[in-house]
């Protein structure tokens, strides 16, 4: 960078913070703006484009086209040079702008007359917010030091913006943050809730822009640098030796601070006017936009590396940590990136709701929020850069849409929906003492699913005939290092405990898959899903299952004690484990510990291939318990963290309602038990299917129970269960509009 180039940059950016501080409307300020630039640049036009909304980009300011186009030229995503710019986050610099693929030309600018275009996209943090051109009549690609010096303004322009310094009249420059937002992801939890936005990482709002001091803002950076590299070599110090993994990811984390690139564009920045928190920023920016579009998951996850390291060097900087002094607002909904499970249970019950900006169905914040019986919408784009501390915000999680700010008509209906729903649990919560016994007076046993101390609550209030899942691996996800024997006997002895003479059914560690814990060596597989998982690594690496089977005996102190092992495929498998449990026993009575007084070892029947075992082993296993949510995706092919394709494939086709109905009578020809547990068992018109083709037992999360229950005594099984095979002899492909017509007609008779 010549120094020429280096001293006008600066000026110009004094020239921009002089303009800033000025007692002006918006609109004054970008016009001057254009000015400034065009003149700093030599060229004869610069203007910006804002977006006036998500697809369209207005010429909000300009020094060289027609004034008159200014706010009345518009143009669409990828349409013309500077869609093209604003749709890929990525520069146009080109000597003749009409020879360009994709030129849009605009006569009401007067622009014909301008041969070379520069383009650079205005965006904060990956997100998107306009488009700074220069033009020149001249046929001539503009230099690196222009093209850099103007990427230096155009982000100086994004804080500008975010600060509300170009507010004014119309769309393109009404003040963000403050207009009613929909956001549209996925339902990770049901459930609708209403409350106040409580960003996980509070934004770091950079109001130092441009340097006083050049060499300070150096010095500056460089403390910040040696403050993180010091917290960063603190925590290899306290990562144990034996945890290679852990210690491998924190090294990659410690070369990216002394990585001598990154620190060297930083310094190129701030030589060039900008504070040594803009410089962050800008890096920040880029490595957002690069993350868009990369889909290497390995890059991806070391691009998040480097943001995560500038987000530690901003709050370094600016002196905004995570604690910011804001109070958690009432009925707080948190937002966030995205969570793991540990930082989520920190929150605990307060919270009211989660909304993130990635994530899974499957994912550990998942199992936490169906834990906390919180809505979760997952996949909701930009939401984190949108959002406010203190904003109003809806959850829709039936529809998988948050409604942030809202206008008074879809607050006033939103909240007539919630009235309704909450009007609904009342009457749920009067049901919650009756048996569950429908109108042909077939008796259905309604389980809760559980995986911490804090669901144990819903045991006594939801109605829940015992707990049907209780998910061993959460105690191992929040942790990071494996929890010891004596700890897994006191959680399980407490759950037992809070039980009393409910039943409580223990699944042994289900991990692998979209479940990685902290300490285990991670392995690469092409589809995990389909991998090294649950029962298998179990019986792979013996010695936790060993570990874990003693914690159960010493917790169950001589109590009934049920267990099931997931993910069971083959006879063999279940036997190999079993025989484990019979080690543990031995072991337990040759120590004169007390063994349960009955014990009940079942599998968990997720993959298509257990449905087809032989007799014996039905004969020889104590109980069955269909995993609804694997063996689905198993049946149809169709992974359920996938969004193309998991929606397409319905639980009522006759297909897969033939197969479980297989699987039923295989059941009642050898006297197994057999009971569903998954997402579908809480769907009320799912829920009295499965019942209806003869499964008894649902195991379901507690929500779910009242509204199931309350289906459950209005309806006669036998009359279901003869539209359900009427609609088999038909051949029917989906069962989905006869079961809905069913249950319209029966409430009609009911009114």
């Amino acid at each position: 960078m010549s120094e020429k180039s280096d001293t006008e940059s600066r000026k110009l950016l004094g020239r921009l913070r002089d303009t800033m501080a000025e007692d002006s409307e918006g609109q004054a300020r970008l016009d001057k703006i254009t000015h400034l630039i065009a003149d700093a640049m030599a060229t004869e036009v610069c203007s910006i484009y804002l977006f006036r909304d998500e697809k369209t980009l207005e010429l909000c300011a300009t020094e060289g086209l027609k004034a008159e186009a200014v706010h009345k030229t518009r143009m669409k995503l990828g349409e013309g040079l500077v869609g093209r710019v604003a749709e890929r986050g990525s520069i146009v610099n080109t000597a003749v702008a009409p020879a360009e693929k994709g030129f849009r030309f605009m006569p009401e600018t007067g622009e014909e007359i301008y041969s070379s275009f520069l383009g650079i996209p205005i965006q904060r943090l990956g997100q998107g917010l306009g488009v700074l051109v220069v033009q020149s009549k001249a046929e001539r690609k503009y230099t690196s030091d222009e093209v850099y010096g103007l990427e230096v303004v155009a982000m100086v322009l994004a804080e500008m913006t975010e600060l509300g310094a170009f507010v004014g009249e119309g769309a393109a420059l009404r003040p963000l943050h403050q207009e009613a937002t929909i956001f549209r992801g996925t339902v990770a939890q049901e459930g609708a809730v209403s409350g106040h936005v409580w960003l996980h990482e509070a934004r770091v709002v950079v109001t130092n822009l441009i340097a006083e001091d050049t060499q300070r803002e150096k010095q500056r950076l460089n403390d910040a640098l040696k403050e993180l590299r010091h917290g960063i070599d603190e925590l290899l110090n306290g990562v144990e030796v034996s945890n290679k993994e852990q210690r491998e990811v924190l090294e990659a984390y410690r070369m990216f601070a002394h990585s001598r690139g990154w620190i060297r564009r930083m310094e190129t920045d701030i030589e060039q006017g900008l504070s040594a928190e803009a410089a962050v920023e800008k890096e920040q920016s880029s490595t957002r936009a690069r993350m868009t579009k990369v889909s290497d998951a390995y890059m991806r996850d070391r691009l998040h590396d480097l943001d995560d390291l500038s987000n530690r060097m901003l709050r370094l900087l600016t002196g905004q940590g995570q604690n910011t002094g804001v109070e958690i607002p009432e009925r707080p909904i948190l937002v966030a990136r995205n969570i793991g499970p540990a930082e989520l249970l920190d929150y605990g019950r307060k919270l009211k709701g989660l909304v993130l900006e990635e994530g899974s169905v499957g994912s550990h914040a998942s199992i936490i929020a169906r834990a906390l019986a919180i809505p979760l919408v997952i996949h909701a784009e930009n939401i984190t850069a949108e959002a406010l501390n203190g904003d109003e915000i809806m959850i829709d999680g039936e529809q998988g849409i948050v409604h942030l700010r809202p206008d008074e008509s879809v607050a006033h209906a939103f909240k007539d929906k919630m009235a309704m729903a909450a009007e609904a649990q009342q009457r749920y919560v009067a049901l919650r003492n009756e048996p569950s016994i429908s109108k042909c007076k077939r008796r259905i046993t309604l389980m809760m699913n559980a995986g911490l101390m804090a669901d144990l609550p819903s045991l006594e209030n939801s109605g829940a005939e015992g707990v049907g899942l209780f998910r061993t691996e959460l105690q191992f996800l929040l942790r990071n290092k494996i929890p010891r024997r004596s700890e897994l006997s006191g959680i399980y002895s407490r759950v037992l405990d809070a039980a009393g003479n409910l039943p409580v059914v223990f699944r042994t560690l289900d991990i692998g898959s979209d479940k990685v814990l902290p300490y285990m060596t991670r392995v690469t597989e092409p589809n995990p899903a389909l991998g090294w998982r649950a029962i298998r690594v179990g019986l792979d690496k013996p010695g936790v299952l060993r570990m874990q089977l003693q914690a159960f005996l010493r917790g169950a102190s001589g109590r009934p004690l049920t267990i099931m092992f997931p993910f069971v495929s083959l006879p063999n498998e279940y036997y190999a484990a079993r025989k484990e449990m019979d080690k543990a026993i031995d072991r337990e009575i040759r120590l004169g510990h007390p063994v349960p007084e009955q014990i009940k070892i079942g599998a968990m029947l997720e993959t298509p291939a257990l449905a087809f075992a032989p007799d014996n082993f039905l004969q020889n296993v104590d109980f069955l318990s269909i995993g609804g949510n694997d063996l689905k995706q198993f049946f149809y092919a169709a992974d359920r963290e996938n969004e193309l394709v998991r929606k397409r494939y319905d639980t009522l086709d006759s297909s897969y309602l033939k197969f479980l109905q297989h699987i039923v009578r295989r059941c009642e020809q050898t006297n197994t038990k057999l009971s569903y547990c998954g997402e579908d068992a809480g769907r009320p018109f799912e829920a009295l299917c499965l019942a209806a083709i003869g499964i008894d037992t649902l195991s379901m999360r507690p929500p779910s129970i009242g509204p199931v229950k309350n289906l459950l005594l209005k309806t006669d099984l036998q009359e279901l269960g003869t539209v359900i095979e009427n609609a088999f002899v038909e051949g029917s492909s989906s069962l989905r509009n006869k079961v809905n017509e069913f249950f319209l007609q029966q409430a009609r008779e009911q009114k």
